[in-house]
């Protein structure tokens, strides 16, 4: 008995070797309802929704796409979640961990009723079998690399708890290491990673995949008998029995279903279709709503990105005259209703009035276009009319997957043209394009991209990330300069001081111009069938249009009043036209 007793005490220790271990969450901690949740939510019914062109992968691992974060967030968990609101983490997989004093070692102890969907115990295996299989080298996993690399490999402790030690002090491992998907090493083990891509038989979270029909659409199903659903965390969402994701390769064709009612809820991404096409008796009789979302969901930016690493873009000359070619004002007011705001930035709500963007807002200047480019020994040849160099013609291809693009990108070559420049337009569809980035096979491409509340420039602008397959640098940025600050900012907790850092570096980027920067939005443009019970909000705080998945519910009152309202031509009561998310949280908080 006494030899057992040692033994247990040498056992906590070597799971303890840092005494000033900090654990969380705090004992005085208990979970509380998602204030951001209807207490009113109903369980049942469908949701249909549009989800862009169908990806080339469901495995979010492998293809880092909205319409694959989506899918498989919503089948496979993390081992940490996030609060709604405050931003805090929380328990996920694991119901409790630890910070050593060093902020190098954490450690995750799994929640003990954590299961699969065959009834298999959530394990630190899983976490360690799928930290290698990101890891490693063979797998097309770029992105997701860069935040695990940042960690000795895991050491498996037993059955449910798991150690990471991070070779450096980041302000970012503890959410690297607790908040990536977990999967489950019995289901995959000795299967091609690169080819798990639909399949998915095995899954922790709230819904599980239904039916799937490539090309079309993919359901998800929810899951009465997840392992979690009876935590107050989670009450009131993931109400719809069936969530149904739509894949047109044209938004247009989305639109003409949606009008039919093939479709629930629509995101309007053009502004054409919001002034133009939201007109006659569905709107009018408010059976379709029309509403403008204004939260804190981060603005992200957009532009026609250059491929640095190919002639003529490896010249800064051609890329500044590039963005002066680009008459935004004229696209703004002739093709978008003057619905937008100019990029001056790729970080672009890290500035407000007490913090101005200092960047220019760059302006059409055919002069200084044209001295550019004859700095850069582009001469018009007077037979052709085309700029060359070298003997070679200044011609590129546009590689896009959008026929929506190509109004903006006809109005761009016409300008070019006169120039003596040479745009052709190269369509493609999703899985084409997105193989053309992952090998860096472009010139110039249409790139739009979100942001997150917590800035992590390292991927998309750090220089090592630049030759990295399948990353998020596809213009082959490098500069020196940003590499130190990025460097710098990575053992930097305050996250006033980290912003700062990341304007000076907005600064150097906006300066050496990856980009022709384009336009954005700061809300959200919906448009949805007006039979849903929906939280006063709309959206989360943080959310964009996904966040309707998780908080609406399906309304029997108002499906019955929407279909008396279609049948008899009544006009439906009317909503908001534009929902300010602090002004209704501060009301009914």
């Amino acid at each position: 008995m006494m030899n057992r007793i040692i033994f247990s005490a040498l056992l906590i220790c070597w799971f303890n070797p840092v005494f000033a271990d900090e654990f969380f969450p705090a004992k005085d901690w208990a979970p509380s309802a998602n204030p951001l949740a209807s207490p009113k939510a109903l369980v049942g019914g469908e949701f249909s929704v549009f989800l862009a062109q169908y990806p080339k992968s469901l495995n979010y691992y492998l293809d880092i796409s909205t319409q694959s974060a989506q899918i498989f967030g919503a089948v496979f968990e993390t081992l940490l979640s996030t609060n709604p609101v405050a931003l805090d983490y929380e328990p996920g997989l694991a119901n409790q961990w630890s910070l050593s004093e060093d902020k190098k070692t954490f450690t995750f102890f799994i929640d003990p009723h954590a299961k699969w969907s065959d009834g298999r115990p959530v394990t630190a295996h899983d976490v360690k079998w799928t930290y290698d299989a990101i890891m490693n080298p063979k797998h097309l996993t770029g992105p997701h690399k860069i935040d695990m690399e940042r960690f000795e490999p895991p050491l498996v402790l037993d059955e449910r708890t798991i150690r990471f030690k991070a070779k450096d002090v980041h302000w970012k491992n503890l959410g690297a290491c607790g908040s990536f998907y977990i999967m489950p090493r019995h289901a995959y083990q000795g299967t091609d990673f690169n080819k798990i891509n639909f399949d998915f038989p095995v899954v922790s979270g709230p819904y599980r995949i239904g039916e799937l029909k490539e090309g079309l659409f993919v359901t998800l199903k929810r899951r009465p008998e997840w392992w979690n659903i009876k935590d107050i965390r989670v009450k009131g969402t993931g109400n719809f029995e069936t969530i149904k994701f739509r894949f047109f390769s044209e938004n247009e064709n989305a639109f003409e279903a949606f009008k039919k009612g093939e479709i629930d809820l629509y995101p309007v991404y053009t502004a054409r279709l919001w002034v133009n096409e939201t007109g006659g008796e569905k709107f009018s009789n408010n059976w379709i709503v029309k509403q403008k979302i204004y939260n804190h969901n981060p603005i992200g930016f957009q532009g026609f990105a250059m491929n640095m690493r190919r002639p003529p873009f490896d010249d800064i000359r051609i890329r500044k005259a590039m963005a002066l070619l680009l008459d935004r004002n004229k696209m703004n007011a002739t093709l978008m209703y003057n619905q937008y705001f100019l990029h001056r930035s790729y970080f672009e709500d890290l500035y407000d009035k007490s913090i101005p963007c200092t960047n220019p807002l760059t302006a059409m200047d055919r002069q200084k276009a044209r001295d550019l480019l004859r700095q850069a020994g582009w001469i018009v040849n007077p037979k052709t009319g085309i700029l060359e160099k070298s003997g070679k013609r200044f011609s590129f291809k546009f590689l896009t997957r959008d026929a929506s693009s190509e109004k903006f990108l006809n109005m761009y070559a016409e300008e070019l043209k006169d120039f003596g420049i040479e745009l052709v337009i190269d369509k493609k569809d999703w899985a084409a394009w997105a193989r053309d980035m992952d090998e860096f096979n472009f010139e110039m491409t249409w790139a739009a991209w979100g942001s997150g509340i917590f800035k992590d420039p390292e991927g998309m602008w750090f220089s090592r990330e630049a030759d990295r397959r399948g990353g998020s640098n596809i213009t082959g940025f490098k500069d020196r300069r940003v590499d130190e600050l990025i460097e710098t900012q990575k053992q930097i907790f305050d996250i006033r001081k980290r912003n700062e850092i990341y304007r000076k570096i907005d600064e150097i980027i906006f300066q050496a111009h990856p980009y022709v920067l384009l336009w954005n939005i700061n809300y959200t443009r919906l448009l949805y069938w007006n039979k849903f019970g929906m939280p006063p909000a709309v959206l989360s705080k943080y959310g964009d249009e996904s966040s309707t998945y998780w908080l609406w519910w399906p309304d029997e009152d108002s499906y019955a009043d929407l279909n008396d309202a279609v049948k008899y031509r009544l006009i439906l009561p009317s909503k908001k036209e534009s929902i300010f998310f602090d002004d209704i949280f501060r009301k009914t908080n």
